[in-house]
């Protein structure tokens, strides 16, 4: 069944149906207590990234000073609140994402994007290492026209770093924000519940000039 998951994604015709109402999650972070839903003290701001499987994701965000809350969910889909189930048949288009809340005044956005450039291979297309499907996809969804300004720099100063050590074109989406469903609790900061857990997030070795007289 795993190598029978589509690569393509669906269109509203063809994407599962959903349904109305939101699945249960958990309603605090299981590492600092902090709501995953808000309200957000005034003065945060909020990213969104996906960059592969999104146990190992997560974690590496909620360890970023300054990042206020974390949370996993399904991003960029067609199907409304569609189960994990539903986002691992790659019949909803969601890939999995992680919501990141955080103070500017201690961490930049230029900052997060380094961190999620170097923390996985943004190749590889329609998988993230040994994880293959639509929900690995690698994306950057922005909520203004700064982050955007900012993805796309930091993208293509990266591309050039890459291509420098022989990797090949950046495949990453830039776009603006989608819904972002929340998963299910188990999913919620999975690697502090399950330490020794799957985490299949590795970076190329090459590193983000932003910030070495590159800005984003």
């Amino acid at each position: 069944m795993f190598f029978k998951k589509p690569m393509n994604l669906p269109t509203a015709a063809t994407a599962l149906p959903g349904r109305a109402h939101a699945i249960p999650t958990a309603q605090t972070h299981f590492v600092n207590g902090k709501p995953l839903k808000g309200p957000y003290p005034e003065g945060l701001e909020t990213a969104y990234f996906a960059m592969g499987c999104f146990w190992g994701v997560e974690r590496i965000f909620w360890q970023v000073p300054g990042v206020y809350v974390t949370a996993v969910g399904y991003q960029q889909g067609v199907t409304p609140n569609a189960t994990y189930e539903e986002v691992c048949s790659g019949r909803t288009g969601h890939t999995e994402a992680v919501l990141v809340v955080y103070d500017p005044k201690v961490v930049t956005y230029a900052n997060l994007l380094k961190i999620y450039w170097e923390g996985h291979d943004p190749t590889q297309g329609m998988r993230q290492g040994g994880d293959v499907g639509t929900q690995y996809r690698s994306g950057v969804y922005v909520t203004s026209d700064a982050q955007a300004a900012a993805a796309e720099a930091s993208r293509a100063a990266y591309q050039v770093e890459l291509g420098k050590r022989g990797y090949g074109r950046i495949t990453s989406e830039i776009a603006p924000a989608g819904t972002f469903y929340f998963a299910e609790d188990y999913h919620q900061q999975y690697l502090a519940k399950n330490p020794q857990g799957y985490c299949g997030i590795g970076g190329t070795g090459v590193s983000c000039p932003i910030g070495v007289g590159v800005s984003a």
